[in-house]
């Protein structure tokens, strides 16, 4: 088993926070990466599974037990059961983005508007990872994994991982532990082989970040680029020589609140209303009908609303940071978090403490930190 030197977790890491942890393992196989888990579990090590680390703030201390890098590569183009779908299967450790840009050079259609998301492939389900309008629930068909509690390996289909926005059941939520602990090896989408040419965009959400519209046709080369170069203005697209971009992208998940709640925060906050949940089915046992069926019960979608919005009307503008703190937000996304230079993973903490409680003293909520937090408290 490739045991390593431990690496800072800063190097490995957007957020550039995080020591040298006591041991580290690579991971470049499937194979490697079930041995290199079971046994940690056995061991009863304490552990934590990096792909790309930008998910992640990692706390200044050292993490206390083993660190297993995954660096499985590849992609298999596979058939579909559906006329004009093609299936991928790919290796956790492979770059999302690399895996885009090549469904993209295919013809692929699903998971274009969500180009320049950095990260793995194997983190992709456990926090649904969206934008645009797309979001990978969309086009996930199943992924094999191996469980923490038993370290069997399975193939578990898409509806049975809980995905919701920004969350699945095997998510690491602040301040919980995921319903299933779990380690993803592989994943399997199903995309549309729309080819080459120029095809009419679906989604107002989409057709409205590239400003098109309705009817309009373009490729899917096209939207990639424009997504590229929208995230890269936002500074959400990783680049060496721009700070911004240290960061675990948006800090802050969009908060979802009631329709009621929604109604009391300014009318320029932008929102938009979730899908309505499905009404429960109602079984009468035919022995008791007595020819009443009662009403169902109607209730009101929750609402999504703008994290950042909130975060620059609490007065906080983009740029904003403490003297002498090397954290800061970025100057061109208020949701971003960023290291302006070697700023410990306490300054982040510092400066998202004192968001939430603005946030909270001047709209009523408190916002919820969307990256897995590992040795460190908000």
């Amino acid at each position: 088993m490739p045991e390593i030197t431990p690496l800072p977790l800063k190097q490995l890491t957007t957020l550039r926070t995080g020591a040298a942890p006591e041991r580290m393992i690579d991971a470049h196989t499937s194979e490697e990466l079930v041995d290199a888990l079971r046994e940690v579990w056995a061991d009863g090590d304490e552990w934590l599974v990096l792909g790309g680390g930008s998910n992640l703030l990692v706390g200044d201390d050292p993490f206390p037990g083993t660190v297993v890098r995954v660096l499985t590569q590849g992609i298999e183009r596979m058939p579909s059961p559906r006329d004009g779908f093609v299936r991928l299967k790919a290796q956790a450790g492979h770059s999302w983005d690399a895996a885009v840009a090549a469904a993209v050079a295919d013809g692929l259609a699903g998971i274009e508007a969500m180009s320049g998301i950095p990260g793995t492939i194997g983190a992709a389900p456990v926090q649904n990872i969206g934008a645009y309008g797309q979001e990978i629930v969309q086009s996930l068909v199943e992924v094999e994994l191996i469980d923490a509690a038993t370290g069997e390996v399975s193939t578990v289909p898409a509806a049975e991982l809980g995905l919701g926005f920004r969350t699945s059941v095997l998510k690491h939520h602040y301040g919980s532990v995921p319903e299933r602990p779990a380690v993803i090896l592989s994943v399997t989408l199903e995309l549309a082989d729309v080819g080459q040419g120029a095809f009419e965009v679906a989604g107002d959400q989409l057709r409205t970040a590239l400003g098109l519209e309705p009817g309009a046709t373009v490729t899917l080369q096209w939207i990639r680029d424009h997504v590229l170069a929208t995230r890269a203005r936002k500074g959400m697209v990783l680049d060496d020589a721009d700070p911004d971009t240290y960061s675990a992208g948006s800090f802050f998940q969009n908060a979802i609140v009631s329709a009621q709640f929604a109604r009391t925060l300014p009318d320029a906050c932008p929102r938009w209303p979730l899908p309505a949940a499905p009404a429960p089915t109602l079984v009468i046992p035919l022995g008791s009908f007595d020819g009443y069926i009662p009403p169902r019960e109607t209730s009101v979608p929750d609402v999504k609303v703008s994290a950042a919005w909130l975060i620059e009307h609490s007065g906080l503008r983009k740029g904003f940071r403490f003297p002498r703190s090397r954290a800061g937000l970025s100057t061109k996304h208020a949701l971003a978090l960023t290291n302006r230079g070697d700023a410990t993973a306490e300054e982040i903490a510092e400066l998202a403490r004192f968001i939430q409680g603005r946030v909270q003293s001047e709209f009523g909520l408190i916002l919820q930190p969307e990256p897995v937090l590992v040795g460190v408290e908000l």
